[in-house]
Order: structure tokens, then C-alpha cells, then sequence
């Protein structure tokens, strides 16, 4: 349809259903680069829900679709032809979603299958599965209840004759041969699908457009420029002296051709003399460098540095009430959060800080993901890992999460192990005919030219037993699974380096919190206390909170949680319980025994009563005074400070109110008369409060 997108397709899964559409113009953009924008959206409606926002409607994108859309980025980008520069756009839609089926793999494949079928120039097919680990058994496309018992979340995407486009994964801390087989066996089930979708694309008959240029540099200009050149002279003078020389040339033209031959310089010198522009061989890390404890007051702290890049971490705790749900579709809750902020001077530049971008967000969603599997699932705080870039060249994601490891045994987080990452680079030689790669070289620990004139940016996060995050990002259509599995290999090798040097700073996590890190109390309140505790309307809670900061959560009908955000807040709470309750203290009654009690208030419907001086007084009603009918107890001749003879008969299980009964008493039933001694109230700590004794 020519007034429609150039393609529009739905795919499903069990019930989980995603519309994908591709549009690409067909006139060239001025961007020096491929504009291709994608966008995953998540509908409430698609999961039978209302927003609850004031508009009712859905509003900016939530971290998770950000997140889907980079993944179906970097699946996709890699196969549009070089020097593309026309502006794509690939919506993806959920539709519906069934709880079982997860959508963001489906929208890879039908971002696939979409272009495919389309006219736009892609060099794809390509296929996507997740695969699972439960209980050693490795599973593709595990529904969302298995998921939640796996040891492993991988998502693979792979191009025809088993070469891998992407990869991305949260692991449990498992073995590297488990991980590696794992990828093995999900780069084999993603052929099925792309087989499908080529069936598909035959059957339909789809011819690609013809594009009116591809943004290539020239040969003759690129031939112009001399190694000397390149090395020699900054890129503005060489520039202008082949503007001189072409004047009929583009700008575009001038800048990639100087882009290629010193691209051309950089990848020989890895491919034949085995050395890298920093003069480091081709496997060795930059210095690192590590510091914790770096603030008294933060609750954990860690300084990592591996050459130009350095990260500043810092750990945050709080109640177990600040996780907030991800969003309707997800029912996960998030109990630890990892922020990554990237500032424009990190690189030397001036820029806007504005709120998250997707480049921060997705840098700390990898950090979280490699940090989260070593994190107690029982600690008792919410945690906030913050990493703050100060400067950056080369994998500040992976260093993010060597620093917030260490400020997280800083903290005295009980971690089980140690995490390091590091991000390995690829060099390629590919043959004119066919494309196939001739020859390579991996690249440990890269710096951000190498990230830029590279093939791939492998980044892998793990302890010495095992891997806990992995993130691969290609430029090439596509490589074999030898040089994945050798990639792994070698990060293992580098990451175990790694943490040799940080164990130097920081061996193990800090046996106890710092001083000034929170605390968190249980508060026993018996059902009769609630009223008071609480407060009519809350207010006895929400002045608690205001006063002294802390954060208050009811656990059972009579157990409270008190979160303090330092012990002195939490003294302060404590002063402030003793306060609002002090004066109503009570014994434990024997249910049945008669008391004495003391009249403190005349009213139209009985009369105020107590049993022992701080007790807050509770009516006795009119129809429990007399044998007899009455309106009111002034006609019984009591009055206030007078002492009645009263019988015990529990609490009202609803609202804990005492129930007492003088007219049971006129019966000429036997009576035992109690007399009221040993006192309890509510109680801090946990404790429950034991019962006491009464004398006869």
C-alpha cells in the first residue's frame, strides 16, 4: 500500500500477540549515519488494564520498553547495507499479552520478518529465541513461570548458517560451559525461524527498491590520502587540502574518506603486527585502579578506574516499600537498582544534562543485571547502586559494575562473590567475493576507538565461578560461534585478572554495616492497641513519618516494620512511640473475673469507664449498667470518681474494644473479684508480649 507503511505484519505466540511495521523514505537523510529509530510500546489494554495515571492513557516510555527497543536495535542494525543513511522507523506494538508468553522476543522476530517482506534494503533474515535453564535442562522460549525458576535468561539472535547477530543475558552466576552451550544450542533453534521467514519471503515474491545512493567514500580520494597523512596530520587540515583537490566532492564524502583510511590503519596494525594504538598486545588490561570507603557518611562507596575510564559508585539503602512494579505488564518488583549517569564531560564535551537518556539506561540495566544474581534475595533493605561516569574510554557499563561491586562489600552487603566485566573487541579481515572472514583478532579490555573502528563490543560480567551478565553488540552481518566461544574464553581469562586486583582493595564484604546506615525494627501491637497506635484517620502513623523520617509498614494484624534511615531516627521513633502510647497501658484481664472500676464521665449512653489509672477510659453502654430498661445513668445514682463492680468478657474481635458488664453481675451467680497488678504495652523489637499474672 503505497499510503501504508512499507510493510505491516502481527505475529503471535500462544495468546501474545505483536504488530510490527517498518518504514524506511526513499529519499536520503542529512544524518552521516543510519537513522534507524526503533520503538517497542506496551499497551495496558494488551494486558485487560486501565493507566493509572490522571489521563488514563499511557504516557512516556517505561525502562522496559526502552530496554526492548535497543535489543531489537542491535539485532536489526547490523544487516541494513552500508552507507544507508535513509531514515527507518520500526514500531512494534504488543496487542496482547497472555502472562505466559513474554513479547520481546516475538517483536524481534516480527521486526524481522517485517523488513524482510518489505522492499527496504536489509540483508537479513534474522531469528530470535530465549532460552532458559531450569534445573540443568535448557529450555528455548520458556513460558514466564518457568522463567521465574531459571538460572538463566539469554536472548540469541542469529543470522542464516548459524552466525550470531546478538546476544543478551542475565545468569544465575552459572559455569561457562553451561552459558556457552546454552548459546550453541539457542543459535540452532533460531534457523528454524529464519528458514520460515525465507519461506515466507519466497512465497510472497518481494523485490527490494533501488537505491538511489549508497553513502560510500570514493576510491580515488581515499587513495589520495597517505598513511603519513593519517598519522601525521589532524583530520581539519587534511580536510581542507582535499576540498582543494575535489571541489566537486560532498563533505560526507571528504570525512568518510578520511574515516576510512584511517580505519584501514588502525585494523592492520591489530591484523599484522599484533599491536593496538595504546601499544598494548592484544590481550592485556589497562591499569585499574580501585578505592572504597571513599565517603564516612554514604552507606557504601567504591572509586574503579581502568585506564581513561573511571567510574564513582555509591550504595544507597531504604525500606522494602520504595521498590515500585515495573509496569502492568511485567509483575516483577524490583529490589535493586543500578543508575548509571554519563555526563558530557566524561568525554570532554559540553552537552544538556537532561533526565535519563537511553544510553544511561541501558548501560545500568546491564550493571544491574550482573550485579543482581550475587545479591541475598532476603536482605532486608532496597538498594540503589549509583554510578556516576568521570571520565570514559571504553566500557563504561563494565566498570560500573567492577566499582559497584566493591561498594557493595563496602556497604556490608553479604554478596556471594565478587563481580568484575570487561568488554572484548573484534578485528576482521572479510573476503572481497564472498564476505566470509578470513582472519581476526579479539581485543580484551577496548578502548573506545577500538569500540569504534571494531567489529563487535563483547561485554561480559561474572564471578570467578561463573557469568552473571552478557551483552554483544555487532557491525558485521553476523559471526560463527567459534569466535563467540573464543570471546568467552577470553573475557574469563580477564575477568579473573580483574578480580585479583580488586580483591587487593577489597576482599570480602564488610562484616557489618557503617554506623550511619539505616535500620529496620519490628513493633509488636496488640489488636486492642491498633486505635491508638495508629491514630484516627493515620495520624498518630503519618506525624511519625513526618517527625522522624522513618517509614512505617504493617507486616500482620499485629506486627508493624520500622524503617529508620539512620539509629537516630529510629531513637527518635522510639520516643515518639513511648509517647503516643504511654498512658495506655494495660494488664492482661482473665476473661469472666470481676474488676473494680472507676467512673470518669457521665454520658447519655452510659458511662466512662477504668480499670486501672492509665487506662484510656471505655464506655460502658446503658443496657450493660441494670437489669432494668434505662435511658440514662443518672437514674441508677452514679457519678464521676464512684467505683463499680464490673465483669470482664474479652475484647470485640472486630475493633478490640473492651466489653465489660455490670448488670451480669445483680445474677445471683458466684463472683470472683480480681485485682489488677503487673502491666505490659506495646513492644519494640519483635517481642511478643508475654502474659501476666493476676491475684485473687
Amino acid at each position: 500500500n503505497s499510503w501504508g507503511a512499507d510493510d505491516m505484519l502481527r505475529i503471535r505466540l500462544g495468546d501474545t500477540a505483536v504488530m510490527v511495521t517498518a518504514v524506511s523514505k526513499t529519499k536520503p537523510s542529512a544524518s552521516q549515519f543510519m537513522p534507524l529509530v526503533v520503538d517497542y510500546r506496551q499497551k495496558a489494554a494488551a494486558a485487560g488494564r486501565i493507566p493509572t495515571n490522571y489521563l488514563r492513557r499511557e504516557l512516556g516510555s517505561t525502562d522496559k520498553e526502552i530496554l526492548t527497543s535497543r535489543v531489537i536495535d542491535r539485532s536489526i542494525r547490523p544487516l541494513f547495507p552500508g552507507g544507508y543513511f535513509y531514515d527507518t522507523q520500526i514500531l512494534c506494538n504488543l496487542l496482547a499479552v497472555d502472562g505466559v508468553n513474554d513479547p520481546d522476543v516475538l517483536a524481534i522476530n516480527g521486526a524481522s520478518a517485517a523488513l524482510a517482506l518489505s522492499d527496504i534494503p536489509w540483508n537479513g533474515p534474522i531469528g530470535a529465541v530465549r532460552v532458559g535453564l531450569v534445573d540443568g535442562e535448557t529450555i528455548i522460549n520458556p513460558t514466564r513461570k518457568q522463567m521465574s525458576s531459571s538460572a538463566l535468561n539469554l536472548v540469541v539472535a542469529g543470522a542464516p548458517q548459524n552466525q550470531v547477530v546478538m546476544l543478551e543475558a542475565t545468569a544465575e552466576n552459572i559455569l561457562q560451559q553451561d552459558f556457552c552451550h546454552a548459546i550453541k544450542v539457542g543459535v540452532k533453534h533460531t534457523q528454524q525461524i529464519i528458514q520460515g521467514i525465507q519461506q515466507l519471503v519466497k512465497e510472497q515474491g518481494v523485490a527490494k527498491r533501488t537505491v538511489q545512493k549508497l553513502f560510500v567514500a570514493p576510491e580515488e580520494i581515499v587513495e589520495c590520502i597517505s598513511r603519513d597523512e593519517a598519522i601525521n596530520k589532524i583530520r581539519l587540515e587534511t580536510e581542507e587540502q582535499l576540498k582543494e583537490k575535489f571541489p566537486e566532492a560532498e563533505p560526507y564524502e571528504i570525512m568518510e574518506s578520511f574515516s576510512v583510511v584511517s580505519k584501514d590503519i588502525f585494523r592492520n596494525l591489530v591484523l599484522n603486527e599484533y599491536k593496538r594504538c595504546d601499544g598494548r598486545d592484544l590481550t592485556s588490561l589497562r591499569d585499574i585502579k580501585c578505592e572504597v570507603n571513599m565517603f564516612k557518611m554514604l552507606h557504601g562507596s567504591a572509586l574503579f578506574q581502568r585506564g581513561q575510564t573511571q567510574v564513582l559508585c555509591t550504595v544507597t539503602f531504604d525500606s522494602l516499600e520504595s521498590s515500585v512494579k515495573s509496569d502492568l505488564i511485567s509483575t516483577a518488583v524490583r529490589y535493586v537498582y543500578l543508575w548509571c549517569y554519563f555526563p558530557p564531560y566524561a568525554t570532554n564535551e559540553i552537552g544538556k544534562v537532561t533526565g535519563m537518556n537511553r544510553r544511561e539506561l541501558g548501560h545500568g540495566a546491564l550493571a544491574e543485571r550482573a550485579l543482581k544474581p550475587v545479591i541475598p534475595q532476603d536482605f532486608p533493605f532496597t538498594i540503589r547502586v549509583t554510578s556516576e561516569v568521570l571520565e570514559s574510554n571504553g566500557s563504561s557499563s563494565m566498570a560500573s559494575a567492577c566499582g559497584g561491586s566493591l561498594a557493595l562489600m563496602d556497604a556490608g552487603v553479604p554478596v556471594s562473590s565478587a563481580v568484575a566485566g570487561v568488554a572484548i573487541g573484534l578485528i576482521t579481515k572479510c573476503s572481497l567475493e564472498k564476505g566470509d572472514i578470513e582472519d581476526y583478532r579479539l581485543l580484551t579490555d577496548i578502548l573506545g576507538i577500538e569500540d569504534y573502528y571494531g567489529d563487535m563490543d563483547f561485554k561480559m560480567a561474572g564471578t570467578n565461578k561463573g557469568v552473571t551478565a552478557l551483552q554483544v553488540d555487532l557491525k558485521l552481518p553476523g559471526i560463527p560461534i567459534k569466535i563467540v566461544m573464543e570471546a568467552i574464553q577470553q573475557a574469563t581469562a580477564a575477568k579473573r585478572e580483574i578480580l585479583q586486583i580488586m580483591n587487593q582493595t577489597l576482599a570480602k564484604p564488610r562484616p557489618n554495616r557503617k554506623e550511619s546506615g539505616p535500620v529496620v525494627e519490628t513493633i509488636h501491637v496488640p489488636l486492642s492497641k491498633r486505635l491508638r497506635f495508629v491514630g484516627p484517620g493515620a495520624y498518630n502513623l503519618k506525624k511519625l513519618q513526618a517527625k522522624t523520617g522513618v517509614t512505617v509498614s504493617q507486616l500482620d494484624e499485629e506486627t508493624y516494620s520500622v524503617f529508620a534511615p539512620t539509629p537516630s531516627a529510629m531513637h527518635e521513633a522510639r520516643e515518639f512511640i513511648h509517647e503516643i502510647c504511654k498512658d495506655d497501658q494495660e494488664v492482661n484481664l482473665e476473661f469472666g473475673a470481676v474488676y473494680t472500676a472507676t467512673i470518669t464521665e457521665i454520658r447519655d449512653s452510659g458511662v466512662m469507664v477504668k480499670l486501672y489509672p492509665n487506662m484510656t477510659p471505655v464506655l460502658l453502654h446503658n443496657s450493660q449498667l441494670d437489669q432494668r430498661k434505662i435511658k440514662h445513668p443518672s437514674v441508677l445514682g452514679l457519678e464521676v470518681g464512684q467505683e463499680i463492680q464490673v465483669k470482664y468478657f474479652g475484647r470485640d474481635p472486630t475493633d478490640g474494644r473492651m466489653r465489660l458488664s455490670r448488670k451480669i453481675l445483680q445474677s445471683p451467680a458466684t463472683t470472683v473479684l480480681k485485682t489488677l497488678t503487673d502491666k505490659n504495652s506495646i513492644v519494640l523489637g519483635g517481642t511478643v508480649p508475654q502474659s501476666s499474672t493476676s491475684s485473687q
